[in-house]
């Protein structure tokens, strides 16, 4: 797919692209004084707001200011409607699927995939089996993660279908960026993000499972140890609704209610960030302190829509992923717009051969990891590291995939030597309620050390606004 990086900003005669010759112009104003006091400015105003993400495992610190930086990342109208229409054709087909898993699986039928890739797999919930959920719709809420290589081919790196996080540092650097430079924005024409909690509010009551007009939506979070608190108390205040912990619900008559000063109040719709294991212990894990007993009859019983909806973690496994673009050809008859990463799948004999014979060249990760933990970079890794991975692999094939390293494409980053290319990724949120709307533009993510293509938070990279220029 290349080796030489895309570059974001530049063209390989290092003139600046079109969508980014006036910006370029700006910043070559700019001196290094000036830069490094706004993003001083920028990180006294997230840590003061309490923009963090917690860090488990380290001693000295839980939690972390995600570093920010200033230069935006640039995508043109053309190129967004193109991703656009990507994007809506992959979660459709993905929601297609969990409608098929847990109702006739066709697609298994057809034997496009192998039936014990969805039963055995560990998101695969047997109590949704021919529940009917609002329009079929299973994953209301989609994170998808792209990259961009070769000469700027976009690629789907992975689906993010259980309780996608970051939409609310897409928010705050584009509220960011506004604040320290508001000159920009006046010579820009830069589309608006500012509304996805109302679109969010829209797609949710479009799902819920009663016509009256008066609908309760609650957001449901383990609560502040969690490492994406910050993003749940931000969001249910952005939408206007109730955050509640799991003690703040109980079930009554295959009914939710929320305990309120002026009593119970029925919940129609629960956008939860809890994983299902932990959702209600009478059902899934009976230790979970964090759900609510009884919500999985509620649920059942079509009384209470949750979002993203029970199971969806089948469609976004790593063992499933190889399988998407075969979806959308079974489910919507269409050529895929978006490709997938090109992806060996370790659970099968040849495709393992391969990934022991070139583990130094490839990107092996967990089918159940997340967050950059549990992978190896081939060309970062040591021979141990190396090593110790072609033991796992053979211990339990199955468990893993593996993809060619990919030359991120790079954008210039401000790091402490000045300007300089960082690699970069992209997640843009989907909304699937009634129809699948997106809001234009999503989470870039930068990898600061240089070289390096980790971009997660959790493993240090940082945050950048994405600005899609209207036509």
């Amino acid at each position: 797919m290349g080796d030489q990086p895309f570059d974001e900003m530049y063209a390989a005669s290092q003139q600046p692209r079109n969508h980014y010759a006036s910006y370029a112009d700006w910043l070559n104003q700019q001196t290094p004084e000036h830069l490094a006091n706004k993003r001083a400015e920028a990180d006294l105003t997230f840590r003061r707001v309490g923009i963090t993400f917690a860090v488990y495992g380290e001693s000295e610190a839980t939690e972390r200011l995600i570093p920010f930086d200033l230069i935006p990342r640039i995508i043109p109208d053309q190129e967004w409607q193109t991703l656009q229409a990507g994007l809506k054709q992959r979660v459709h087909a993905l929601n297609l699927f969990l409608h098929d898993v847990y109702h006739d699986q066709r697609i298994v039928s057809a034997g496009i995939i192998p039936k014990e890739k969805i039963v055995n797999n560990a998101q695969y919930r047997q109590h949704m089996q021919g529940i009917k959920v609002p329009h079929n719709v299973y994953a209301h809420i989609a994170g998808i993660d792209l990259v961009r290589a070769g000469k700027g081919e976009y690629f789907a790196l992975e689906d993010n279908l259980r309780v996608p996080s970051g939409v609310s540092y897409m928010l705050e650097n584009r509220k960011m960026m506004m604040r320290l430079f508001p000159d920009l924005f006046f010579n820009h024409q830069v589309a608006p993000v500012e509304h996805y909690p109302d679109l969010l509010v829209e797609t949710l009551l479009s799902i819920a499972p009663q016509t009256q007009s008066d609908l309760t939506l609650a957001l449901l979070t383990p609560g502040m140890y969690n490492s994406a608190y910050f993003e749940h108390a931000f969001l249910a205040q952005q939408m206007g609704i109730t955050l509640v912990q799991g003690e703040d619900l109980f079930v009554h008559n295959n009914k939710v209610y929320m305990r309120t000063t002026k009593g119970p109040q029925r919940v129609d719709v629960i956008y939860r960030r809890i994983d299902d294991d932990f959702l209600d212990p009478t059902v899934f894990r009976k230790d979970s302190q964090l759900g609510v007993p009884g919500l999985m009859g509620a649920y059942q019983a079509g009384n209470v829509t949750l979002a993203n909806a029970i199971g969806t973690g089948v469609a976004d496994d790593k063992s499933i992923y190889p399988y998407v673009p075969d979806m959308i050809r079974f489910y919507l008859s269409e050529t895929p717009i978006i490709q997938n990463v090109p992806t060996l799948k370790c659970s099968e004999a040849s495709d393992l051969q391969q990934v022991l014979a070139k583990l130094p060249e490839l990107v092996v990760k967990e089918v159940h990891g997340a967050g950059g933990y549990g992978m190896l970079v081939g060309p970062a890794a040591t021979r141990a590291e190396i090593e110790l991975f072609r033991e796992k692999l053979k211990a339990n094939p199955a468990n893993f995939i593996a993809q060619p390293t990919l030359a991120l494409s790079t954008c210039p980053t401000f790091v402490e030597s000045g300007i300089a290319p960082r690699h970069i990724d992209f997640r843009p949120f989907i909304l699937s309620g009634q129809h699948i709307t997106i809001p234009p533009g999503g989470l870039t993510r930068v990898a600061l050390k240089q070289g390096s293509l980790v971009v997660n938070s959790s493993q240090g990279g940082g945050t950048k606004d994405t600005w899609v220029l209207q036509a």
